[in-house]
């Protein structure tokens, strides 16, 4: 590049004029281009990179000063070199207005060659060097636009990781911090502040009020962790709680990692903070529903084996369908209470699932509100109504085709109120003295829900009345006494 040879373009109106300069100027090495007018001169300029122009001021038509003005008004040629020959005197004045059109130098004749080489020499290295800085320039800038792209392409990629990032910190519920352990400056993101509750424009981030935001209990853990990085600990991971300034807790994990210095000094500390309360809680929830199926099991199982070893009987095939009446009559109120998570049984439901294996015929009338039982007074219940129906259906309305059952329920002040008025069976005797399953029976309303049960042994058909308290709730499990061999010697006698 150094050695490029540049165009110079010698214009005069005298051929021999033109040859003499072409000698003058030939051990220069450079392209040297002749024009004998003015408006050949434009033409040459139009089409080619010419570097300096050498030409008379004298000539016709289209002299030296008028050509200068003519190609310094194109943006192409408005640094172009012209030096001007003048075979006459110029004035000040006439120089004043070269220089205006343009004009770079004067060369009077007769021409000094060592002279005028010298100067087209300086104005050709200085034309090369312009070029050569001009392509170092563009060069330069298009590594710089090159070198612009690949860093806005960088800083779009890491934008778009950083959404990513906090889409995912976000969603998982997480926070990242970072601390430095020298100056014991704090940073934390969006994330840190919501697991805190904290207000980034109003909380000062410090150790101090971060601590003051951690639960008693918790503080040790915190300074176990700082002692273990201390020791040379490059990573730490502990459970903690946050309470927060509305009064919220909140349980969390932190993960922290060590940066070590060449020295092996801990120099800052970063890590991530994951709030798992609701994986907590979930725990919570698994563990209180383990407690209370083992602790429903057990009643269950309670209840079943005393169903079974209490149940009378005169023959083993009576004993087992007395035994499969009760357990099923147990497996009955649990589905339904299962259906609510056992959060209750609708009395309805409970009475329908109870008497559907004895409606027929249109026997039976239901009448009441919808009340909804706590679960333990639905299974004492269910139990009670099963040994009501089955002794009305072997001794009572619902063993004749004529017999009708009235069930019907109403609350009052906080108690269920339920009759059961059995007609058009057989003749009833009041008993001399009460069978098993009616003190049972009475025993279970009574001294396990706090009600009454009342026996109205009418000639027509018994009248059972129950009270219980709906807002009552046992809270331990049903002795197997008070369900003990619940069938209720009936003094129902038959008459022929």
């Amino acid at each position: 590049m150094d050695n490029e040879k540049v165009n110079i373009l010698l214009v005069d109106d005298q051929p021999a004029k033109l040859l003499a300069y072409e000698v003058l100027l030939k051990e220069l090495g450079e392209n040297l281009v002749v024009a004998t007018s003015g408006r050949e001169a434009l033409e040459i300029l139009l089409k080619n990179e010419i570097a300096i122009i050498l030409v008379d001021v004298c000539m016709p038509e289209l002299d030296g000063f008028e050509l200068a003005a003519m190609i310094r008004e194109h943006p192409r040629f408005q640094k172009t070199a012209m030096i001007f020959i003048s075979a006459i005197q110029v004035s000040d004045i006439d120089r004043l207005r070269g220089y205006e059109m343009g004009a770079v130098d004067y060369v009077p004749v007769p021409v000094v060659p060592e002279v005028l080489r010298a100067k087209i020499k300086v104005f050709a290295e200085l034309y090369r060097k312009t070029r050569q800085l001009e392509r170092l320039n563009a060069e330069l800038e298009d590594r710089v636009r090159a070198r612009t792209a690949e860093l806005e392409k960088s800083t779009a990629k890491l934008v778009e990781s950083e959404q990513r990032r906090s889409m995912a910190i976000a969603a998982g519920k997480m926070g990242s911090w970072d601390w430095d352990w020298i100056d014991g400056d704090w940073m934390w993101d969006d994330g840190q502040y919501r697991i805190f509750g904290v207000d980034p424009d109003g909380f000062e981030v410090t150790s101090k009020n971060i601590q003051a935001l951690l639960h008693p209990d918790d503080v040790d853990e915190l300074r176990r962790a700082i002692a273990e990085f201390t020791k040379g600990a490059r990573s730490y991971e502990a459970e903690f709680r946050v309470y927060r300034p509305d009064g919220d807790v909140r349980w969390c994990v932190g993960t922290a990692a060590a940066t070590i210095d060449s020295s092996g000094r801990v120099v800052r500390i970063s890590g991530v903070t994951v709030d798992i309360t609701e994986r907590k809680r979930a725990e919570e929830r698994q563990s209180l529903l383990i407690r209370e199926v083992d602790h429903r099991a057990k009643n269950a199982l309670a209840l079943a084996q005393s169903i079974v070893r209490l149940t009378r009987a005169d023959s083993v095939k009576t004993f087992v369908d007395a035994v499969e009446g009760r357990i099923n009559a147990l497996a009955r109120v649990h589905t339904i209470l299962s259906l609510s998570s056992w959060q209750g049984a609708e009395i309805g439901k409970l009475i329908d699932e109870e008497l559907a294996p004895y409606s027929r015929g249109g026997q039976i009338r239901l009448s009441g509100a919808e009340v909804r039982l706590q679960p333990a007074t639905a299974q004492t219940l269910a139990l009670a109504l099963h040994e009501l129906v089955t002794n009305s259906a072997k001794y009572g309305a619902l063993s004749a085709m004529s017999g009708q059952l009235s069930i019907t329920w109403d609350v009052e002040d906080d108690m269920l109120a339920l009759a059961w008025e059995e007609t058009g069976g057989p003749l009833v005797h009041t008993p001399t003295s009460r069978g098993f399953g009616t003190r049972s029976l009475m025993a279970s309303v009574e001294s396990q829900l706090g009600g009454q049960a009342l026996f109205d042994w009418r000639a027509e058909g018994l009248i059972c009345r129950l009270r219980v308290p709906l807002a009552r709730q046992a809270s331990m499990p049903i002795p197997e006494e008070r369900f003990a061999g619940m069938t209720i010697d009936r003094p129902f006698q038959k008459v022929s």
